[in-house]
């Protein structure tokens, strides 16, 4: 589809918003107080972004990025926060993989591709988490869904067209009931999906004599559905119980298109592959929890379980033609995996005189994947087979004490656990992978009230980042004859001690900070000699540091607000298996404006980028990206266009050095969109008795 004509329009558009907004600035607005018989409401501009000691607070009901169809889209939009081009990672910038949270429950990628943005209330990227979050990561995402007080109801029904190179569709429904003590929610969508990806990868093998290119293409069509409820009853006024669950059925076809050079020494080969592939993903969720308040002592028991089910599989037909000559088939590949985590937990929380708090608590985990792998390989008429089964065990006890001192607010805690894991392949008699080790993660913060305006706060975290369950099997995905994407099965987690400071000047803020990884995990090369294979697969480097200036510059103006972010970064990784290029300090920008006129318009434009990364092994080039947006109120009706990567810059270069293999790489992100977004909304419900906290704390790593 040619996108440059509704560009266009939509510029026009924009334009003609623009000068019927100027002209209204000097309309006398109609009174913002609508008196009823019980009621008074009171309506102002709230703000879309908040500071407070570098933590960025989005208001996502309010704004044009409840427009946004889906939740890791929306994350993208965030000040730091980075999406990798297949979607299946988050970062934060300068802190890694965060921990993310649904209402205080830990949660994966799985479970935010199921939470509609018409549930979320507000999303806060917490830069320095304290010790009540798990030791797994340096930052926080955290969101918090909109719920109700009142016995009431309310739904909402939308439906978003989005064009990029092709048309993908989403329809969503939510509502929520409350009546007396019972609250129920439920949600349902239904997404059409066609998603195009491209990559190509330049290689050299020197002590090979090997030189290599390829540019791969996949076309997807997706069906996705999606869908969720909950339940929480309210015993008393200090007890509840609840339950949850939610639920992703997808089903994918894509066939892949690949064009690859190949020269060994004399010999050179152009090869076409094509592939045809089915895929399914099914994720299911569930939470039951209980709290009880023991008042003579004055604490809070929170008891619950959870059950989470992650279920994969991949079949794929693969075809060759060398140099022009005809397609023959080449393999067909069946794999399966398979992972079932149940976790149980108990916290206390008990608080004492002058807002002390004491909290304790311990969380058992058990993690049982299978992955299962079947390729028939036509061309030497072979057949492998391979069963793998993963098991972890966890085991973590935690407390965390809190309080003020005069004018300094302190907390400090810790975090003790135990990790037992077992690999093994069924046609071994002894296990692969054998590790049992206990591990021990301190926290403190220290923060000092200079004034009423201004104040200084000091952190110490030390934290692990583990793989995920399917980078821990063995899957692997076929591009070409010489090349695969495969997982290592050998990962090891990630330790981190990060020490950093935070000065807060009203709503402005800068935060100095320094962090040591310990097993940093980036992909890699092998290289099989025997087989002639080249694998691009994750690894344990020896280690990395980084040095972050960060600022948080927010500024408003009349109808104008804006908020800015720059990050100043010098990040040094290092490996005995890879060529030191340089480590150079890079910046990142983010800048978010948002204009609200009269009548319930809004007009929001932002754009991030980066410059070019010298990271000691990776060189990663520069990028910039721009976003803009229109929004309409009209009663119940809310309607939207979105306009993103105006100038088609979704583009991502990295070349390093490793194993004796130079590549350079770029991959290309389908990015380029514009969207229109309708809901209509109906009912009313203000604020909320429904909780819930999460369970396993490892729910990120089920994928």
């Amino acid at each position: 589809m040619n996108v440059y004509l509704p560009l266009k329009l939509l510029i026009l558009l924009l334009l003609f918003f623009l000068s019927f907004a100027a002209k209204a600035q000097n309309e006398t607005p109609k009174d913002s107080i609508s008196n009823k018989l019980n009621e008074v409401v009171v309506t102002q501009n709230k703000k879309t972004f908040t500071n407070t000691n570098g933590n960025i607070k989005v208001d996502v009901a309010n704004s044009v990025y409840n427009s946004i169809p889906n939740t890791v889209d929306l994350l993208a939009k965030l000040p730091t926060v980075q999406i990798s081009s297949d979607r299946e990672n988050i970062s934060v910038i300068g802190k890694g993989n965060p921990l993310i949270y649904i209402d205080n429950q830990k949660v994966g990628m799985n479970d935010l591709n199921v939470l509609a943005v018409a549930d979320i209330k507000t999303i806060e990227i917490i830069q320095n988490p304290s010790a009540k979050y798990e030791a797994e990561g340096r930052s926080v995402i955290l969101i918090t869904r909109k719920f109700s007080k009142k016995d009431s109801f309310q739904t909402e029904i939308s439906e978003v067209a989005s064009f990029k190179k092709n048309y993908n569709n989403y329809l969503g429904f939510n509502s929520s009931l409350k009546k007396n003590k019972l609250e129920w929610k439920a949600n349902f969508n239904y997404n059409q999906l066609q998603s195009w990806e491209s990559h190509s990868i330049d290689y050299q093998i020197q002590n090979a004599d090997i030189v290599s290119n390829y540019d791969v293409e996949a076309h997807t069509r997706r069906k996705q559905f999606i869908f969720g409820g909950a339940m929480f009853y309210k015993i008393n006024e200090d007890d509840y119980f609840s339950v949850n669950f939610s639920s992703k059925l997808q089903k994918d076809t894509f066939p892949i298109h690949t064009e690859t050079f190949n020269k060994k020494q004399d010999v050179e080969n152009n090869v076409l592959t094509l592939s045809d592939n089915d895929s399914k993903k099914n994720f299911v969720n569930s939470f039951l929890n209980y709290s009880k308040k023991i008042k003579s002592i004055n604490t809070q028991v929170f008891t619950g379980m959870q059950y989470s089910n992650f279920d994969q599989g991949l079949w794929s037909l693969v075809e060759n033609n060398y140099n022009e000559t005809q397609f023959e088939l080449a393999q067909d590949r069946d794999q399966k995996f398979k992972v079932n985590v149940f976790s149980g937990r108990i916290d206390m929380d008990k608080k004492f005189k002058n807002d002390a708090k004491l909290e304790v608590g311990g969380l058992y985990l058990n993690a049982d994947s299978k992955s299962d792998f079947a390729v028939l390989d036509y061309r030497n008429d072979e057949t492998e087979i391979s069963h793998y089964d993963f098991k972890e065990q966890n085991t973590a006890l935690y407390s965390q004490f809190s309080g003020k001192v005069k004018k300094i607010d302190f907390s400090v805690g810790f975090r003790v656990e135990n990790t037992n894991v077992k690999g093994k392949f069924q046609s071994d008699l002894l296990p692969l992978i054998d590790k049992n080790y206990t591990s021990f993660f301190p926290k403190a913060q220290l923060a000092f009230a200079i004034d009423s305006v201004k104040n200084i706060s000091f952190n110490y975290a030390k934290s692990i980042l583990r793989p995920n369950y399917s980078s821990l099997s063995q899957g692997t995905t076929y591009i070409n004859p010489y090349f695969l994407y495969g997982r290592n099965i050998n990962l090891d987690p990630t330790f981190t001690d990060e020490i950093s400071s935070t000065f807060q000047y009203h709503d402005k803020s800068v935060r100095l900070s320094y962090y040591q990884n310990k097993n940093p995990v980036y992909n890699s090369f092998s290289y099989d000699e025997d087989n002639y294979i080249m694998t691009f697969q994750e690894v344990n480097l020896d280690k990395e540091s980084g040095l972050n200036l960060d600022f948080e510059l927010p500024f408003s103006y009349k109808f104008w607000s804006t908020n800015n972010s720059i990050v100043f970064v010098l990040e040094k990784i290092e490996d005995t298996s890879a060529v030191f290029l340089a480590s150079k300090p890079y910046i990142y920008y983010y800048s978010n404006n948002e204009f609200k006129f009269p009548k319930e318009y809004t007009f929001v434009l932002n754009w991030w980028g980066a410059t070019k990364q010298s990271k000691g092994i990776f060189e990663r080039g520069a990028n910039f990206v721009m976003n803009m947006s229109v929004s309409k109120k009209i009663r119940n009706w809310n309607f939207t266009v979105n306009c993103n990567d105006i100038f088609k810059n979704s583009i991502y270069k990295e070349h390093f050095t490793i194993n004796e293999v130079n590549s350079k790489a770029k991959y290309l992100v389908d990015a380029r969109e514009i969207s229109i977004s309708i809901k209509y909304s109906f009912g009313k419900i203000k604020e909320t008795e429904f909780k819930e906290k999460s369970i396993d704390e490892n729910e990120n790593r089920i994928r």
